[in-house]
């Protein structure tokens, strides 16, 4: 039997100083880490829906039990990302929660909106995996079937690369049925914020 679908925002804790350091670089520590809070708290608002059950991964583990109000709601489900790389985490966490179909989002992406959720989880019942490709080269979703999640391997993988993309397609087990989603920018840099909507941050 299918399960409930997921989505699992990975985020990192929105701690002063120990996230968005690339962006920390061009706009200060303390512009950056406001960003981020601002960003986390669009993407939990967005991400949440009756369709689906909603659950923050975070990073480190430890950030299960902390507390950071405006940004991560107190009532939103939270697990801990683990060890290992990027692709060790998610293959982890979509295997977990892949007994109906399950996507993992970023949490930096000041355009997403529910309906590329929608959309997503629309594509999973005509393909194997879904993909919403960034503009840099990597993807902001990677959605799965149960009986693809239930293989999921992402390595190797160059992550926070131009090859993000084409190394996951590349691991993929041949024969997949691949699906894509809108391309969107992630907040990465002094240059992405530059260019995101502010209007839309402005809203949180």
């Amino acid at each position: 039997m299918t399960g409930r679908p997921h989505v699992l925002i990975f985020a990192k804790a929105p701690r002063l100083g120990q996230a968005k350091t690339r962006l920390a670089r061009g706009v200060g520590a303390v512009a950056a880490w406001r960003t981020k809070r601002r960003l986390d708290a669009l993407t939990c608002r967005i991400a949440r829906s009756p369709a689906w059950d909603s659950v923050l991964a975070v990073a480190p583990d430890r950030a299960i039990h902390a507390t950071f109000p405006g940004a991560w709601p107190a009532d939103l489900a939270r697990i801990g990302q683990g060890k290992g790389d990027l692709g060790h985490r998610m293959a982890r966490a979509l295997r977990r929660f892949g007994r109906g179909p399950v996507c993992i989002i970023g949490s930096d992406l000041p355009d997403l909106k529910t309906a590329d959720l929608t959309a997503a989880f629309g594509r999973l019942k005509r393909h194997d995996v879904v993909l919403g490709p960034a503009t840099d080269g990597g993807y902001w979703l990677i959605g799965m079937t149960p009986r693809a999640a239930r293989r999921a391997h992402l390595a190797p993988v160059r992550w926070s690369s131009p090859h993000t993309l084409a190394d996951t397609l590349a691991v993929l087990p041949r024969g997949w049925r691949v699906g894509y989603l809108r391309e969107l920018e992630d907040v990465d840099d002094a240059a992405s914020l530059k260019r995101s909507s502010q209007r839309r941050l402005a809203r949180v």
